[in-house]
């Protein structure tokens, strides 16, 4: 334990002096920050390494899933980016000049004090066009290998195109969106910041792809109450929350099973039977995406990181709390499954018949899951001149903030 708790010093330690080290542009310019986010190693290449405890671990190591345990180590991580690219990406993710019109950003539907989703339970996009799906939080998306809840895309980079180009949520093309930041100024100068190595002076759609990704995959969420528990810090959880946590990994109830420690996902897709909205036509999800009849009602498994900020629940946004949510699946396997349906329901799913006690302490536990810790800062003022839409929340505040604008 002594380790464990000197480690999370060091790296308390690091966050500190990285924060204090960021740059702070002049009055009439932007100079990106050439230091790394809280929880990440600048190296002598200038790249960003992440460090965390679950690194010391090796049950589960790399792309294995490992079982589920206290001190199971993280899957693969999207690291290596520079400071200059992870910097210039919180620029874009926050600037609605991205989308057709200007009026949507990235943080329009992944807001930072959502927990990275957007509270509606489906996203609304371009001229307040309601969408098919809830918003997914985007904690910790540097572990994933599929995207979208019907993991319909394999990188950060492929997903990003989904949200740009559709006429229902950001709206613009390839060609609008070069054209766009090449007439910026500011942009300009700041890819040229991020990619010094750069043979031509125009932005192009590669870097835009990689800047964004910089920035998503330093959005780590890894120093809750739960993960000091893990570490071997036991004050650091409540007795119903052990409870819960106990609960949670038991045979009876299952939940570990898909929402594996440490991530809290298997980031698999699985049909857990749910009824679509009042009204709506029923949802094929994962169906569409592999073109296989058992997946149909499939959707990827949501990490439970920072699940008490991301209300409602489900890609439907079907739940409005997280007692409803586990009530669901207390109330027994298929029992929602509309009768002109037939569904291959995910054997994990079955009658566990909790308790509402056992309920209650399920609740108390994943809140425990709760870590913003390194919550990024929203740019006071954007390259663009466009000024960031405060009643969208998509500001935020933090004393692990970066000090830039």
């Amino acid at each position: 334990m002594m380790r464990a708790l000197f480690f999370l010093a060091v790296i308390g330690a690091a966050a500190a002096v990285a924060v204090a080290l960021r740059s702070t542009p002049a009055a009439n310019s932007i100079t990106l920050c050439n230091t790394c986010p809280p929880g990440f190693e600048l190296t002598d290449n200038n790249l960003c390494k992440l460090r965390s405890l679950y690194q010391l671990y090796e049950s589960g190591q790399g792309n294995e899933p490992g079982v589920g345990g206290l001190k199971t180590a993280l899957p693969n991580v999207r690291d290596g980016f520079t400071p200059q690219q992870i910097d210039l990406g919180r620029y874009l993710f926050f600037d609605p000049v991205l989308s057709n019109d200007g009026t949507v950003s990235c943080a329009t539907c992944h807001q930072p004090d959502k927990g990275f989703s957007d509270g509606l339970k489906t996203s609304v996009g371009l001229h307040n066009t309601t969408l098919k799906r809830a918003a997914p939080s985007l904690w910790n998306v540097a572990f994933y290998k599929k995207f979208f809840w019907d993991a319909r895309a394999t990188s950060l980079e492929e997903q990003m195109t989904g949200p740009l180009y559709s006429p229902d949520e950001m709206g613009t093309t390839r060609e609008q969106l070069l054209k766009t930041l090449n007439a910026i100024e500011s942009y300009r100068d700041l890819f040229q910041q991020a990619f010094p190595s750069r043979t031509s002076g125009a932005i192009a759609l590669d870097e835009i792809y990689t800047a964004i990704t910089a920035f998503e995959s330093s959005l780590i969420s890894l120093n809750s109450r739960y993960d000091q528990y893990a570490h071997g810090y036991h004050e650091a959880l409540r007795k119903e929350e052990i409870e819960g946590l106990n609960i949670f990994r038991s045979f009876v109830a299952r939940c570990a099973e898909c929402h594996t420690p440490p991530l809290f996902t298997n980031q698999q897709v699985a049909v857990i039977g749910l009824a679509s909205p009042e009204g709506a036509a029923f949802d094929a999800g994962a169906q569409e995406t592999f073109h296989d009849a058992s997946l149909r009602g499939a959707f990827k498994v949501p990490s439970l990181r920072n699940i008490d900020r991301t209300a409602p629940y489900t890609h439907a946004g079907r739940f409005n709390s997280l007692r409803e949510m586990i009530a669901f699946y207390s109330a027994g396997r298929g029992h929602e499954v509309p009768p002109t349906e037939k569904l291959h329901i995910h054997w994990h799913i079955w009658e566990p018949k909790l308790t509402d006690y056992e309920m209650d302490r399920l609740v108390d536990f994943v809140k425990t899951l709760t870590d913003e810790s390194f919550m990024p800062r929203a740019p006071e003022s954007l390259p663009s001149g466009i000024a960031i839409d405060k009643n969208k929340n998509q500001k935020t505040l933090s004393s692990l903030s970066p000090n830039t604008p």
